[in-house]
């Protein structure tokens, strides 16, 4: 027996915005909400114990800290070329981020509304 990844939790300055922005990219809905005003998405359906993790925003006063993240997402266009992808998630308010990559990289590294970095891949990887 091995363990897979169920839930995938980022704290966040304005939880509602994030989410409407994680939503969003991911194609996924609102499965529910904690009194802590965190908000679990997940895919449409599916909810949590699905085949794809569910992503939790939970409000955090916290301040992001400065410096490279240890852990960072990777996403993976379905139904789109890796620039079409990347021109949707810019207009979502993905912005580019500069982590001394050298340009030739086949992937593109954007920072989510609140600087959490991730890196778009070019690879198109079918839908679940």
């Amino acid at each position: 027996m091995a363990c897979r990844i169920s839930e995938l939790v980022v704290d966040a300055a304005d939880a509602e915005g994030l989410a409407v922005f994680w939503a969003a990219v991911l194609g996924y809905v609102e499965v529910g909400r904690e009194e802590d005003g965190s908000i679990e998405l997940g895919p449409p359906g599916v909810g949590f114990g699905g085949p794809l993790p569910t992503v939790v925003i939970s409000p955090s006063a916290d301040p992001r800290r400065a410096g490279k993240l240890r852990l960072h997402l990777d996403v993976s266009p379905t139904d789109r070329d890796q620039e079409a992808e990347l021109a949707r998630l810019l207009a979502l308010g993905a912005v580019p981020v500069d982590v001394g990559q050298s340009g030739e990289e086949s992937w593109h590294v954007l920072a989510d509304p609140e600087g959490n970095e991730f890196c778009l891949l070019r690879a198109r990887v079918r839908p679940v």
